[in-house]
């Protein structure tokens, strides 16, 4: 079977539509898991009783299941007890849930490995706990773990494609559906491949000057 322009070009648009979805999925799923990822790992780390083992054994849960495991739980389980949602809104936060478990240990070694010295000065500023994490902590953590949180977020558009199987039509599911109806599958999947490339350098493009312009601001 030899390569068609004419039959590649007629799988743009629906590969455009998976690409958009793929990008949506990745780009919310991020947010939660970016948000989640820090929450999980100040409770892992705030000493507090019973809050730092749960929040400890949450992350190592999710790190430990597979992220088709959890989004089946999600889209078949869940509804039995009353809580459902559209295919879109699972696999976002199935994706979010999933990654934030990574993001979390990411950011409880930034924050161990945080000079004790910087603890210490905002001590001396007297500033209230909360503002200590917001205003000495986060910053520098994050400015730290910049790269490490950046090659998890490529990873969790890797992981896209499992929300397939939860009828989401991202990027590979629309290349194996048109596969599906014209039997040619060499245009549709070498697409599929060209276009996750094509949404991943930009990300690692945004994340390379993110961190310059942080690592600027630091100095």
């Amino acid at each position: 079977m030899s390569w068609s322009w004419s039959y590649a070009w007629s799988c743009l648009p629906n590969l455009l539509r998976g690409m958009l979805i793929t990008a949506e999925v990745t780009a919310l799923g991020s947010v939660i898991a970016l948000v989640a990822g820090l929450f999980w790992a100040i409770l892992v780390l705030s000493g507090v009783p019973g809050v730092a083992h749960l929040a400890r054994l949450i992350v190592d849960f999710v790190r430990g299941t597979p992220l088709v495991v959890q989004v089946f739980f999600f889209y078949y389980a869940l509804p039995s007890i009353g809580i459902s949602g559209g295919p879109f809104v699972i696999g976002v936060f199935s994706l979010g849930l999933y990654g934030s478990a990574y993001m979390a240990e990411v950011y409880r070694a930034g924050i161990v490995n945080l000079p004790r010295g910087q603890w210490e000065a905002a001590k001396v500023l007297r500033l209230p706990p909360v503002w200590q994490w917001i205003d000495v902590v986060i910053p520098q953590v994050f400015r730290a773990v910049l790269p490490a949180l950046g090659n998890n977020i490529v990873v969790m558009l890797k992981y896209t494609p499992v929300l397939s199987t939860i009828t989401v039509t991202e990027l590979l599911t629309a290349g194996l559906d048109l596969g599906a109806e014209s039997y040619r599958y060499l245009e549709p999947l070498t697409l599929a491949g060209v276009a996750f490339i094509v949404i991943t350098i930009p990300c690692v493009l945004a994340l390379r000057v993110l961190e310059r312009r942080l690592a600027r601001g630091a100095a």
